[in-house]
């Protein structure tokens, strides 16, 4: 695992406007000013119960903790969304870094276009890409986060309430050119989409769910991005716990109800029993590194050509622990090729099974 004595830490020389300090290599983030860790800290789960897609009951000290822990180890960019939580996880966030000094905190990353209903919190958010709805959200993140400037703001989902791209990526684009964003992106969006937008102004980033699992944006936006100069932050490497090497079929029969997990396809079935016996197939990789599954888990998405970093998501300094590796650990061809044929041996998942040329 990382230690404290692997090297000194060194100023972000690429980024003029923020001091913080890492040991751990950066890649630039697409054609932005910012150079990011290869591993971020992802808030998802921190915003709590309640909520149609939360993860259960969370305890907001040790997400705190969580996140000051990474940040103190050299993790230097956090990825959260106003509707994690329904504000929640950007309040958790802010609290984590209240006490940083402004020089040593980490790029903060968030989302818009997925509007609540505060009188139905368990209802599922609507997908709303309205200009007007777009800067209310940008000014209640601003808020709930505690800063002036959003590092990156990114369109969560492509909108469902008859918006056209090209209506929400201009409003992304005047936030932007007004400062209250540093650089702008999507998240699930696709290749004709991006085109759509690429057209109306540069795309940042894109956010795409990818990993040995879910291996389908491997197949088109990532190397459209790679090809535009685009950054990519992919974000369930780990498949929400499933290739942590800690999870199984027990724990997947205990899910409450509270955590959207316990209703979706890849907790079940035959399904579940593939994706465990990937799991254990990345164990012998694990040993050869010292290091742990997870790690090369989120390793495997670093290796895409295409992919900057990776969004990883804990609930306390252990789970950091457990991840922190990926931030330095590269595969080499032999382990690659091992990880392939589990892939094709145990089925598990969809997608290319082999890095693109």
């Amino acid at each position: 695992m990382p230690s404290e004595g692997r090297q000194a830490l060194q100023p972000r020389k690429d980024d003029p406007m923020s001091a913080m300090q890492t040991p751990f290599p950066t890649r630039p983030f697409g054609r932005t000013d910012m150079a990011i860790t290869r591993v971020g800290f992802g808030a998802w789960a921190i915003g709590g119960p309640d909520w149609a897609v939360g993860w259960g009951a969370q305890d907001d000290s040790a997400s705190v903790a969580a996140i000051r822990h990474a940040v103190s180890r050299g993790i230097n960019w956090i990825d959260t969304a106003a509707v994690y939580g329904l504000g929640h996880s950007e309040e958790v966030v802010a609290a984590a870094l209240k006490d940083i000094p402004l020089s040593e905190r980490p790029y903060v990353f968030t989302k818009a276009g997925l509007v609540w209903d505060e009188a139905d919190r368990t209802a599922l958010p609507k997908r709303i890409g309205k200009a007007e709805s777009i800067k209310r959200e940008v000014e209640a993140s601003l808020k709930r986060l505690q800063v002036e400037r959003i590092d990156l703001y990114q369109m969560h989902w492509p909108a469902q309430d008859g918006s056209p791209i090209e209506e929400y990526w201009q409003a992304f684009l005047d936030l932007k050119q007004e400062g209250k964003v540093r650089a702008v992106g999507l998240s699930n969006h696709s290749v004709e989409q991006l085109e759509r937008a690429e057209a109306l102004g540069h795309v940042d980033t894109l956010q795409p769910p990818f990993s040995a699992i879910r291996r389908d944006a491997g197949a088109a936006e990532i190397a459209w991005c790679h090809a535009h100069g685009t950054g990519v932050i992919v974000y369930s490497p780990m498949q929400s716990g499933l290739l942590t090497g800690r999870f199984t079929a027990e724990r997947a029969a205990q899910l409450p109800a509270d955590d959207w997990r316990s209703r979706n396809a890849e907790y079940q079935g035959e399904n579940l029993t593939r994706n465990l016996k990937l799991a254990d197939a990345l164990k012998p990789i694990a040993a050869r590194h010292n290091s742990s599954v997870a790690a090369v888990a989120v390793a495997w998405t670093l290796a895409w050509p295409g992919v900057t970093g990776a969004i990883v998501g804990a609930r306390s300094p252990d789970q950091v622990d457990g991840w922190l590796d990926a931030a330095t650990l590269e595969l080499t061809a032999d382990d690659l090729s091992e990880i392939a044929k589990a892939i094709e041996t145990t089925g598990a998942g969809t997608g290319p099974i082999r890095l693109a040329a």
